[in-house]
């Protein structure tokens, strides 16, 4: 009860009002609601626990997967927080962690971040229109009411479907999708909720046995997820269960019974006979189950596994996935065969807007795990890396309906050049389509210190891709120019650094941090300055120091004739790898122009 109420009065109300709402802080989430203030909209961003980055968090401790093979590694807003974390915190503590994605919040102007607040209700204001959220704060003892414009639901378990949005849950029967792999007759059965564990290395001698809780559950030695089970390699991402119940409204259940296997499963390695488990303890173990699987909601697309399969090459592609199709069994833990299985999928693979706006509920987004698609489908685009992406998306396009007074399914259909030209600005890279170059960037004359030619970094494509590096290097206190004939007024310099895409960026799952390489990118630009020439002489208008970012973008004010960029340091050392570096704003109507599809075949070697 709050302490300010007498005994038996009611709970305040604090209202709140906003462009955009964000429902769920999870990685999806978090990018998302970045995404929409950074796009000019008022933002609030609800998260019903103390912390942000949901799976990711220090409470679950997911690692962030995203699409598999070489060079596909999600940018954007994803990239930023893990380069971030690796600035802040080259130990990869988890608690740091934490701290980071609070401080992109909090240091984000035009975003209001309310933690440990749980959304309930839903107020229509008609049978297609949400008009408000209610959730109850659970450390201040109040209810918050938040009116907005455009609502966009990250909270994986869909809870806006209170709006009676059109949704789905558990596996579809192949007669209603065509999925080869789909199920004869439909079900509620989805994948489960997983208790991670996290072990730390010691010196055998200090082994001492494991006493497990009477009510741990006792593992046999022929279990099959135990045959090659040893203390590392892997996140204990099959200590899972609940597929076959419901993981929301039997969540406690699922927790108790995932409890009684994440103990059994310590025992077993650390009381081993063969003394796997000696030089080994026991660092953490969660209390909060990272789900994988409940609602999906439905949007004017539903994604399917024969999208994934030919590469998704939607007109509106807005995002990309590329992780196997990863369907683990309902009963998880206790099924007798292996804990997934995959369907192939090519990486990457396209997904489009039309998957992440309701179909009915006209100012509804989504993204992360309960985005439209089938089950099949999003076994492969629940990772947190692909919805990463996608969150940053639906924040783009939330903001732009603000803007222009338009709805979700508007933006897509009046306004879908620009929301692509806008997330590739954003570094959000798109497959088979190039960034349109800035106009004031081809009409300059460019040089560099070393006489390189520059075109490779006016391709369009903004990463290393299909062998071709679309790069120059500088080496310290090297520089580019750009010149023009007159006066011109350039606004901005955008600028990617190579962040070295085809490190994974990953937390750890267990102390040491066996194949985890914590220093800053070595080609990233470390230290630069922007200089313009104005009368004859060069004046600095912008010096960077210890930049830990891959794209920036630099504001350059008033008329100049020339704009250089002076890379002083990389953070190895050695020369800067940029990636692109254009000055002048973008063409944000540019039409698409194609390019080939980098799609690649992989293979899986880890679950999640």
């Amino acid at each position: 009860m709050n302490a300010t109420l007498p005994p038996g009065s009611a709970a305040p109300t604090e209202a709140l009002d906003a462009d955009v709402c964000v429902v769920g802080g999870g990685i999806a989430g978090l990018c998302a609601a970045l995404a929409a203030a950074r796009s000019g909209a008022r933002t609030i961003l609800i998260q019903d626990r103390a912390v942000l980055g949901g799976n990711a968090s220090s409470e679950i401790r997911m690692w962030i997967c995203g699409a598999h093979g070489k060079d596909v590694k999600e940018a954007g807003i994803l990239e930023e927080l893990q380069l971030a974390n690796y600035h802040r915190n080259p130990g990869l503590n988890y608690s740091l962690w934490d701290s980071v994605l609070y401080q992109a919040a909090r240091e984000q102007s035009g975003l209001t971040t309310i933690l440990s607040c749980a959304v309930c209700q839903v107020e229509m204001a008609n049978a297609t229109t949400i008009a408000a959220v209610r959730a109850w704060h659970l450390t201040r003892q109040c209810w918050i009411e938040v009116r907005a414009r455009v609502f966009l639901d990250c909270s994986g378990d869909s809870v806006l479907s209170l709006s009676g949005a059109p949704a789905r849950w558990g596996r579809e029967a192949r007669s209603e999708t065509g999925e080869p792999a789909a199920q004869a007759v439909a079900d509620r059965k989805t994948m489960g909720n997983s208790l991670l564990i996290q072990l730390r290395a010691i010196d055998p001698a200090q082994h001492r046995p494991f006493i497990a809780p009477a009510w741990a559950r006792v593992l046999p030695e022929g279990h099959p997820r135990l045959r090659e089970c040893k203390p590392t390699g892997h996140n204990f991402w099959w200590i899972e269960i609940g597929g076959e119940q419901d993981t929301m409204a039997d969540a406690d259940r699922i927790r108790d019974e995932l409890y009684a296997i994440a103990f059994g499963v310590w025992a077993f390695i650390k009381n081993h006979p063969d003394g796997r488990g000696h030089g080994w303890e026991l660092e953490w173990l969660g209390s909060l189950p990272g789900k994988r699987e409940n609602i999906r909601y439905e949007g004017d697309h539903v994604l399917t596994q024969m999208d994934v399969e030919s590469c998704g090459h939607f007109p509106d592609v807005i995002a990309y996935g590329g992780w196997t199709m990863d369907d683990h069994p309902p009963a998880a833990f206790d099924h007798p065969g292996p804990p997934t299985h995959h369907y192939p999928a090519p990486s990457p693979f396209g997904i489009p807007y039309r998957s992440l706006y309701s179909r009915t509920v006209s100012n509804l987004l989504f993204a992360g795990r309960n985005i439209s698609c089938t089950h099949l489908a999003m076994s492969a685009t629940r990772v947190m890396g692909t919805c990463a992406l996608v969150g940053q998306a639906a924040g783009t396009a939330a903001a732009m309906a603000v803007a222009v007074g338009s709805d979700p399914r508007g933006i897509g259909r009046d306004h879908l050049v620009e929301l692509r030209n806008r997330l590739m600005d954003d570094d959000s890279w798109l497959p088979g389509v190039l960034r349109p170059i800035a106009p004031l960037a081809r009409l300059a004359t460019v040089t560099t210190s070393a006489g390189d030619d520059p075109a490779p970094l006016f391709t369009g494509i903004d990463r290393r891709l299909l062998g071709q590096a679309n790069a120059i290097e500088i080496a310290p206190g090297g520089w580019i120019e750009f010149r023009w004939p007159q006066q011109v007024a350039p606004g901005r310099l955008r600028l990617i650094g190579d962040s070295d895409l085809h490190r994974d960026k990953r937390q750890p799952c267990s102390w040491p941090r066996d194949g985890h390489d914590e220093a800053m990118p070595a080609r990233l630009p470390r230290n630069l300055r922007v200089v313009v020439e104005r009368d004859g002489a060069w004046v600095e208008v912008a010096r960077i120091t210890d930049n830990p970012r891959r794209l920036l973008k630099i504001p350059v004010v008033g008329n100049t004739t020339a704009v250089r960029l002076i890379v002083e340091a990389a953070w190895g050392g050695g020369p800067a790898r940029l990636q692109a570096c254009e000055p002048g704003l973008p063409d944000l109507l540019a039409p698409p122009v194609a390019t080939p599809w980098p799609s690649q075949p992989v293979t899986r070697t880890s679950g999640a």
